[in-house]
């Protein structure tokens, strides 16, 4: 079961619109650090959902539309033969399901960390960066304890 903090204020749980945008910000953000790592040009459904990401932060497109354009980053990422690539594609899908579930923004986090190491490269770094991001958010430090946590126990799974 979610976390109530992850849960919109409309849909019974504790997260105001504000801060599920500044979670969308944050897991895009995230997501945006793995464009670096693609061996051959962004694929244009991963670059939609980017798009779809963003517009959503600024209330400009709709929870449904989102969700389309995870499902499609996800084809993407089940598509791609190459590791980085796919880990890549799923930060981008989940960063975008977001709208549809807050708790979705750490995997924008965590698959971009998957990429990094499965490139070669250190992930300490790359964490650091998110945390600073995290922190600057504006969120409710209870909140930003939640993710920390989350993210901690998450990482140990998706990352070996």
């Amino acid at each position: 079961m979610r976390d109530k903090q992850f849960v919109a204020v409309h849909r019974g749980g504790e997260l105001s619109k504000e801060n599920h945008s500044r979670l969308m910000h944050w897991g895009r953000l995230c997501a945006l650090r793995g464009l670096s790592l693609l061996k051959d040009s962004i694929d244009a459904r991963l670059e939609h959902a980017l798009v779809v990401a963003e517009a959503w932060e600024k209330g400009e497109t709709s929870v449904g539309e989102a969700q389309r354009a995870s499902v499609a980053a996800h084809a993407a990422a089940r598509e791609s033969s190459d590791p980085v690539s796919t880990a890549v594609a799923r930060a981008i899908g989940h960063a975008v399901a977001t709208a549809h579930m807050a708790d979705h923004s750490l995997g924008g986090a965590l698959y971009v960390l998957k990429a990094i190491k499965l490139a070669g490269g250190a992930i300490d770094q790359e964490k650091k960066w998110q945390m600073e991001q995290l922190q600057s958010m504006g969120l409710p430090s209870e909140l930003v304890t939640l993710i920390q946590k989350n993210l901690t126990v998450k990482e140990k799974a998706l990352i070996k």
